[in-house]
């Protein structure tokens, strides 16, 4: 499978594909988060139950408006310390998003990245995306596009040509409104 450009990964989003890219730690499996169907497919090569949801991924805090309207200003200066950056957090969702992204949950997880390939894809595509590491559930997330093939072979419409932040582990994840550590060490 030849590498994607930016460009052209976010069309194939927008068009209701699944793509792979590099974030900061891992390959990861993104789609357009309002497209039922795509991932419903995410799910599926994942083996993913879509009740855990799935993570949101954005280039800068912005993007999240739509789900952070109302939130109080000491809230929203948690988040804008914490990002960009390997922080993902647990908010409200107030039904802004669909159930297949916030699964059997009340908040929805969602972190602005500070992989430059990613955050220009999610400005590329115009906004954020869903983030999920790419391999079937347990397995370990893939570290190289030759592990993303291993994987998934052609059921993926495209690797996102780049390489891993550097990042030794996946992002922490807290519940903003408790601060509780879900995932992570801080």
């Amino acid at each position: 499978m030849s590498p994607l450009r930016i460009d052209q990964a976010a069309r194939l989003i927008q068009q209701g594909q699944v793509i792979a890219y590099p974030t900061e730690a891992v390959w990861g499996l993104g789609c357009d988060p309002f497209d039922q169907k795509a991932v419903r497919r995410i799910l599926n090569l994942k083996s993913r139950s879509a009740g855990k949801g799935l993570i949101l991924v954005a280039a800068r805090i912005e993007q999240f408006s739509f789900l952070l309207d109302g939130l109080a200003s000491d809230l929203l200066d948690t988040l804008r310390a914490s990002w960009p950056g390997p922080n993902t957090w647990l908010v409200p969702h107030q039904q802004r998003v669909p159930a297949w992204i916030h699964g059997d949950h009340d908040t929805v997880a969602i972190r602005v990245t500070a992989h430059p390939v990613t955050a220009q894809l999610c400005d590329s595509y115009g906004g954020p995306l869903v983030s999920t590491s790419a391999n079937p559930q347990g397995c370990p997330p893939a570290c190289n596009p030759g592990e993303v093939e291993s994987y998934f072979g052609d059921q993926l419409d495209g690797i996102l040509a780049g390489a891993l932040g550097g990042d030794q582990s996946t992002s922490i994840i807290r519940d903003l409104i408790s601060g509780k550590t879900i995932r992570g060490s801080k």
